[in-house]
């Protein structure tokens, strides 16, 4: 049985660990305060489909203590991945493959991309290219986040809907190392597709997280609002649109046209986006991956985004001026 780390056990690193671990795997979580207190001491306790779960994955606070893991889950937001290098660096050995399983335009987004692409870091993303060099694109798979989980009290996990992880290598190919973790999420009930062309879900996910998460921060509006309201969903319609010539000038392929992906994202309904949580909680925001990323792509295919480039512009100082006051 291979070991199994997830470094980030929030939402959704606790769902994935208690998952796996109910499920018979060997998997270690790296925690730290309160959490690391509550899961020690009750365990990692997941409530999912109308039952409460405890299970008892290895629990550590330093990761030199655990060493060189088969796989490494990367959960963090995509701006806490530098700062925690130092911790991540023990678990990392020549065999260990790294599951990406962060929202946005990821760091190895161009690994093995053909020219004029190739291996091109993305500043927005990776500004020194700390973690291309750290985290080796050529031991990364990729992966795409669809539940919905929060953490109610420390140690405690709520899974409120969706199973889906979908997996994709950089090169598409269907290695042994993306099939045989596919095996262990499904045996834990996720539906883990691999992807031959992981970067086309990744766009579509994307298409509406570079909209929708930064527009609630602005606004303050639930999803519903902001996919159906006048006065906001012109601009929604315009920055997707934006994005959509971005990802094809990419030579992305997206499976669905506009009008159906906000259509989807309405039926969601009342949902309050992750990035406006985190605003309101005083946390830093994954704006770069999510659309400062997007406008440093269209600049490199000359596809002009003048509109997500405003909105980005917007929420930074919104940044700003929340932590000034």
């Amino acid at each position: 049985m291979p070991s199994v780390c997830v470094f980030g056990a929030g939402a959704i690193g606790g769902l994935i660990a208690a998952r796996l671990e109910a499920a018979g795997t060997r998997v270690a979580v790296v925690a730290r305060g309160p959490h690391l207190a509550a899961m020690r001491e009750r365990g990692l306790v997941l409530l999912s489909g109308g039952e409460r779960i405890a299970t008892h994955p290895m629990l550590a606070e330093e990761p030199a203590s655990l060493g060189p893991q088969d796989y490494l889950v990367l959960t963090l937001k995509a701006h806490s991945l530098a700062p925690a290098l130092s911790s991540l660096r023990p678990l990392i050995g020549p065999a260990t493959t790294i599951v990406a399983a962060v929202n946005g335009i990821p760091w190895w987004y161009c690994y093995g991309l053909p020219a004029p692409f190739t291996d091109r870091r993305v500043r927005s993303v990776d500004p020194e290219g700390l973690l291309w060099d750290a985290l080796a694109p050529a031991q990364t798979i990729g992966c795409i986040i669809y539940p919905a989980a929060e953490v109610v009290e420390p140690g405690v996990v709520a899974h409120s809907y969706g199973d889906r992880l979908s997996l994709g290598e950089p090169d598409g190919s269907a290695s042994e190392r993306v099939r045989r973790f596919s095996q262990l999420l499904i045996a834990a009930g996720f539906k883990a597709p691999v992807r031959p062309r992981l970067r086309d879900e990744i766009w579509v996910k994307l298409w509406g997280n570079m909209v929708f998460n930064p527009l609630s921060v602005l606004t303050g509006a639930t999803l519903d609002v902001i996919t159906t309201d006048p006065d906001t969903l012109p601009t929604v319609r315009a920055m997707m649109l934006e994005g959509q010539a971005v990802a094809e000038g990419l030579g992305v392929r997206l499976a669905i046209d506009v009008d159906r992906r906000i259509a989807g994202a309405a039926e969601v309904g009342r949902h309050r986006t992750s990035m406006l949580q985190d605003f309101e909680r005083g946390r830093s925001l994954e704006i770069e991956a999510l659309l400062g990323a997007v406008a440093e792509l269209g600049e490199w295919v000359d596809r002009p985004t003048p509109l997500c480039r405003a909105v980005l512009g917007l929420v930074r100082q919104r940044v700003r001026v929340r932590d000034e006051g």
